[in-house]
């Protein structure tokens, strides 16, 4: 929602102050479809070009999460840290042994779907279940969990921001494809010499457009996207984070109460609730 709205703003001020200086929307508006068809067919091909078929996969999902508002909230934050209290809790009274059932099958556990937003979430569900395998094992010690964490947490980073890379790269491209339709067009104009000043002037400002479209297209609409996906990609890691934060805490000894404050320290501040807030959602729970 707040993309189309930024974009709107970004279009009507543009467009609008351009008007109002007694510009003539109608030389833009003739040369659009032609300029548009030129820059992004040589931008998306180029794109299509320069990405493996996985990335384009990501960056189409990518995309559409863009324009959904975020999953991330603070209700979301207390469920999840409810979520690995109830676990760790289970885990000191009964033993590891008593949530080998539940981590080997998340979505039939009533553990895990008591809490159906992150247990139903399958990134949420893997990882702690991956891990909580290995704790029930007991073949490992946190040292080596948490060294196996930062890499796995690494690997999702560098696949996660592989997509903002590529619309990034692609926001980086489109002002040199706008140049391209311009030069084009003054091309297609040189050979028109012969004609009146009137219409010269008006084939050199159809040209001028695609300069201008591919500066605009740039820098206000595929370089936002490319930034506001490395947000969403931020927080999904924060939520990772936040799990390994609290495992890890329980595995050195920290009693369940004070492994979720561990975690609850991680969170970004907007998601983040209060001692207090957290408290009375784990027993309510």
């Amino acid at each position: 929602m707040f993309v189309i709205v930024g974009w709107l703003v970004a279009i009507g001020c543009i467009f609008g102050v351009y008007i109002v200086h007694g510009g003539n929307i109608q030389v833009i508006l003739k040369a659009l479809p032609f300029e548009m068809i030129t820059i992004f067919g040589g931008a998306l091909g180029a794109f299509v070009a320069n990405n493996q078929p996985k990335v384009l996969k990501a960056t189409g999902k990518g995309l559409g999460a863009c324009f959904k508002p975020s999953k991330h909230s603070k209700a979301r934050a207390m469920e999840l840290l409810a979520m690995l209290f109830e676990i760790l809790q289970k885990t000191r009274k009964e033993g590891l042994m008593s949530i080998e059932k539940d981590i080997e099958d998340p979505h039939s556990s009533a553990l895990f779907q008591k809490f159906p937003v992150v247990g139903n979430d399958h990134h949420v569900t893997e990882f702690v279940c991956d891990y909580l395998r290995m704790m029930v094992s007991g073949n490992l010690n946190a040292h080596e969990i948490e060294s196996l964490m930062d890499t796995e947490l690494e690997t999702h980073h560098h696949e996660a921001h592989a997509a903002a890379a590529a619309i990034a790269r692609l926001a980086g491209a489109l002002p040199a494809f706008g140049i391209v339709a311009a030069v084009l067009g003054v091309v297609n104009t040189m050979g028109s010499v012969g004609q009146p000043p009137a219409v010269l002037g008006g084939m050199i400002g159809s040209a001028l457009v695609g300069t201008f479209l591919g500066i605009l297209l740039a820098y206000g609409f595929a370089e936002p996207l490319a930034g506001l996906l490395e947000q969403k990609i931020d927080e999904d890691g924060k939520e990772l984070q936040t799990i390994k934060t609290v495992l890890l805490a329980s595995m050195q000894g920290y009693a369940p109460q004070i492994a979720i404050e561990f975690g609850r320290k991680v969170l970004y501040s907007t998601e983040r609730p209060t001692f207090t807030e957290l408290e009375q959602h784990v027993k309510k729970k």
